[in-house]
């Protein structure tokens, strides 16, 4: 469904270390944007029923049904976008270098 880079993964934990979380659960979405692209995000959150849930190197990642289709494939990262700029980026398995 979803892969997780180890970067990112990490910055995850961090974050919810940072938040005083001690089972974080992570919830990624999708959705179609106006011009066909899909706009992503996530968050932290809880298990809801009808979730799909699964387990990426220690973080729970939950995602609700509307959002299963445009989510299957991702691959979240984290990124220096420019010196001092890091971001989570969401794209299709095997982009920038990834099997």
């Amino acid at each position: 469904m979803i892969t997780i880079t180890q970067n990112a993964a990490e910055r995850i934990r961090q974050s919810a270390t940072e938040s005083g979380m001690e089972s974080p659960v992570l919830r990624v979405a999708a959705k179609p944007a106006a011009d066909g692209t899909l706009e992503f995000g996530m968050g932290f959150d809880q298990e809801r029923p009808g979730d799909t849930t699964v387990k990426l190197d220690g973080i729970v990642v939950v995602v609700a049904e509307p959002s299963r289709e445009y989510v299957e494939g991702t691959r979240i990262d984290f990124v220096e976008m420019e010196p001092g700029d890091f971001r989570f980026i969401f794209a299709p398995a095997g982009e920038a270098g990834e099997p």
